[in-house]
């Protein structure tokens, strides 16, 4: 018979785990703290070194939710990301996620070695652990920052694709200290194999998934969002299935669907929000049940952390940024910023797992000092991102999330949408009364949000700048609806 009461306990938990990490969440943004230090927080403190409330010690359990998460992440952060910005920095992203590892994990494997009592392929191993940064903690950190569009579309491409270098050299220590006699360069053809397959598998699902979610008529609008996870799943499925990077697959596959139009677009990118923030939750504070505070916080794992960390921030991350940049545009107050911003996250975390299931000699030592690491980036680092782009003059324009009260959906069924498109001063329309607007057939202007406030549109109402157009249209019409949005005012002739 089921013990019911037993399952109550863990309803209820699991309760208190969400409800607290909402409420750390939005605490977090009210102090400029990252939300993931409070998320582990709060997995220590009900851990059997706390509370005592949940026992956990399972690396590899961590390493299979870990894994999901992030595949939701960086489908949710894909999803969100334009082309238009990613291909002005696609060449220094690809650099620093490629050459940038390489050189931070060397650095911060040579700090190793000379600080803890290892052996050089092991701190090697260390490096490599700590050598990418994380997407999750990049897309958390920048999303409610005003921080130029270059810089945030720099850090998260670059922590988007960087996680196959990462993967590819911790998996490669790993053999090369189990099997020594292996040689490093055979390994070259297998890191090759997984970005060229990755990129490929993410381009091929991402356009079938765009494709599927506009012709298959679903009879409920809350199928689409579920429909995109799954092909978000599939992606990783199929690329690891391939001996491809599944990490890469995924954000690739997510930029070429974010970027199509979407029948119900709005509702699967509501849903990937709140998917990827119960995602991140649910993976924070199951890697802070996993350490154990009295291990975590001894004496010499605090003062090897402390160095290890120091040699990461401030010489391993800088080198690389300035190195795998040169040539490439950046000026040096965003080198500056593109070096400080590097926040370490769950991905460090959940690699360095990965030694304790194969057994590496010194593995747990390994997670304890990468842990601190961790929690060092996202505490000196992560608290101080916004400070410091306003000292650069790196802040960005406020960012543009309306939070209406207005439900945008696509209806599917009808064959029409609901388009949102937002008035910039050098738009044609801006200035124009509604009724002198050459709209296509077929379109309509439903509402107009104004400074938080809805207008009821009329023929006498006049378009101004920053306003938030809600406009009706048939779905073949919606290409000729957005070249008609899309036009600029003529540039003004200078005065003779």
């Amino acid at each position: 018979m089921v013990d019911t009461t037993q399952i109550d306990t863990y309803l209820i938990l699991s309760a208190f785990i969400l409800i607290s990490g909402v409420l750390a969440a939005k605490f977090s943004n009210r102090v400029g703290l990252p939300s993931l230090v409070l998320f582990i927080l709060l997995g220590m403190l009900v851990g059997s070194d706390g509370l005592g409330i949940v026992y956990f010690d399972s690396p590899e359990l961590a390493q299979l939710v870990g894994v999901f998460a992030l595949v939701i992440i960086l489908f949710e952060g894909g999803l969100q990301t334009k082309f238009a910005t990613v291909r002005a920095v696609a060449l220094p992203s690809i650099s620093l996620a490629t050459v940038g590892v390489i050189l931070t994990s060397g650095i911060v494997g040579l700090a190793a070695y000379l600080i803890f009592d290892i052996t050089m392929m092991q701190a090697l191993l260390l490096g490599a652990i700590v050598g990418s940064t994380d997407a999750a903690a990049v897309f958390a950190a920048l999303k409610e920052r005003n921080i130029k569009a270059k810089m945030g579309a720099t850090l998260e491409a670059e922590s988007g694709t960087n996680d196959p270098m990462a993967v590819f050299l911790t998996i490669g220590f790993i053999e090369l200290i189990i099997i020594p006699e292996t040689a490093w360069w055979a390994l070259l053809p297998e890191f090759v194999w997984q970005m060229g397959i990755g990129l490929i598998v993410g381009i091929a699902v991402g356009k079938i998934a765009s494709i599927a979610i506009n012709r298959v008529k679903l009879d409920s609008s809350g199928l689409y969002p579920i429909f995109s996870v799954a092909f978000a799943l599939l992606t990783y499925g199929a690329a690891s299935a391939a001996g491809a990077s599944g990490f890469l697959a995924v954000y690739i596959a997510a930029l070429v669907i974010g970027n199509s139009e979407l029948t119900y677009r709005y509702s699967i990118f509501q849903f990937n929000e709140g998917f990827a923030w119960m995602a991140q939750i649910l993976m924070f504070i199951l890697l802070g049940l996993l350490v154990f505070p009295a291990d975590l916080f001894s004496l010499d794992i605090i003062i090897g952390g402390l160095l290890l960390s120091a040699a990461l921030i401030f010489i391993a991350r800088p080198a690389a940024v300035y190195l795998s940049t040169l040539g490439m545009g950046y000026k040096n107050n965003e080198k500056l910023f593109l070096s400080w911003a590097g926040l370490r996250g769950a991905v460090p975390i959940i690699l360095a797992t990965f030694p304790i299931v194969a057994g590496v000699e010194n593995s747990e030592f390994f997670f304890n000092i990468v842990f601190f690491v961790v929690l060092t980036s996202a505490l000196v680092q992560g608290t101080t991102i916004s400070p410091l782009a306003k000292r650069l003059g790196l802040m960005g324009p406020k960012k543009d999330n309306p939070h209406h009260s207005i439900e945008l959906i696509s209806m599917g069924k009808a064959n029409a949408e609901m388009v949102q498109f937002k008035v910039d001063g050098d738009a044609l329309i801006a200035g124009q009364k509604l009724k002198d607007v050459d709209f296509p057939r077929k379109a309509s202007i439903s509402a107009i949000v104004r400074d938080e406030t809805l207008i009821t549109p009329y023929g006498e109402t006049e378009i101004q700048n920053g306003d938030f157009l809600y406009i009706l249209v048939a779905s073949r019409y919606k290409r000729e609806l957005k070249r008609a949005l899309e036009q600029k005012k003529s540039p003004q002739p200078p005065y003779s």
